[in-house]
């Protein structure tokens, strides 16, 4: 006679495990729907204000003038050289900024860095200042200090500094004056938050073996402030693609970006195709650069300030 088969104390019997891992697998699924019907009110703006705006965008630039399908909008950009020389100009601007914030911010950002907490939260008010003043503002502003007789040319005349007023302003010099003031905090803060979760204890133990100040800037504090300038840059750069007040004003129609372009084929020529087009191939530019950055920072390094949150 064959012995029966005893479970141990305490074990749960066989029969009982399958619907217990139904059950689980029962709850987890309505928990996912109960958060997925939570988010749903915020889905369905993302949807609504989001890829409902960009589809249609796609479908105006394919559409001709006769509401027929054609790359007609797409041929007109490969035809005429106006079109290459406003992204040229687009791309150059938003280059130069970048650049001239890298130049200028990071040296403040380190210098904030090594100041008491207190001391360097008061600085960084001084860097949001520009936060609370409207844009437009602000760029009339550099209007009336650029300008040919504005303050800057007037008292470098008076000075003696120079006999006629400079070209400060309705060229590219005075548009990337104006972009990099707006766009420094921008570089600033995630520059500042990555030096600040650098670990002090690095650059302590590199001076011990004997490296001097400039050597333990430049091998160990540098590399790892990186991931924070790259974010920064970023950001300032994509952002810089889409400016439209700071060059219609300091620009002076000389200037003319991507956004000032369409701003123009709508409002002047009424062609809705043309700058959709045009506003297709600044997004896909700007998604390209999206992509090519996350291969070097991850997205949450970005939000972070170059470090894990």
């Amino acid at each position: 006679m064959a012995s029966a088969i005893v479970a141990p104390a305490g074990a749960m019997p066989l029969n009982t495990t399958r619907p217990n891992a139904r059950g689980l697998r029962r709850d987890a699924f309505q928990e996912r729907l109960a958060l997925i019907s939570l988010a749903a009110p915020a889905l369905l703006i993302v949807v609504v204000t989001i890829l409902v705006p960009v589809g249609w965008l796609f479908w105006l630039s394919f559409t001709a003038d006769d509401g027929s399908l054609s790359l007609e909008h797409y041929r007109r950009m490969l035809e005429h050289p106006s079109y290459a020389r406003t992204f040229r100009i687009t791309f150059e601007a938003s280059a130069l900024t970048t650049a001239i914030c890298i130049a200028l911010g990071y040296p403040l950002a380190y210098v904030l860095s090594g100041l008491p907490r207190r001391i360097a939260n008061l600085c960084l008010i001084g860097v949001l200042l520009p936060f609370w003043t409207s844009l437009l503002v602000r760029t009339y502003a550099w209007l009336v200090l650029l300008q040919r007789r504005g303050l800057i040319n007037t008292w470098g005349m008076e000075l003696g500094l120079w006999d006629e007023p400079l070209p400060l302003v309705h060229n590219l010099a005075g548009t990337v004056v104006g972009m990099v003031h707006i766009m420094l905090p921008f570089l600033v803060l995630p520059v500042y938050g990555s030096m600040r979760a650098i670990d002090r204890d690095y650059l302590k133990a590199a001076a011990s073996l004997g490296a001097g100040p400039v050597r333990v800037f430049w091998a160990v504090f540098l590399p790892l402030s990186l991931p924070g300038l790259l974010a920064g840059s970023l950001i300032v750069f994509i952002l810089c693609l889409g400016f439209y007040v700071t060059p219609a004003v300091l620009g002076g129609g000389k200037v003319i970006m991507v956004s000032n372009r369409i701003a123009n084929d709508i409002e002047i020529f009424f062609n809705w195709g043309a700058a959709s087009a045009l506003g297709v191939v600044l997004l896909i530019a700007t998604l390209l650069l999206l992509a090519l950055a996350s291969r070097m920072l991850r997205p949450e390094k970005i939000l972070s300030g170059g470090h894990e949150p």
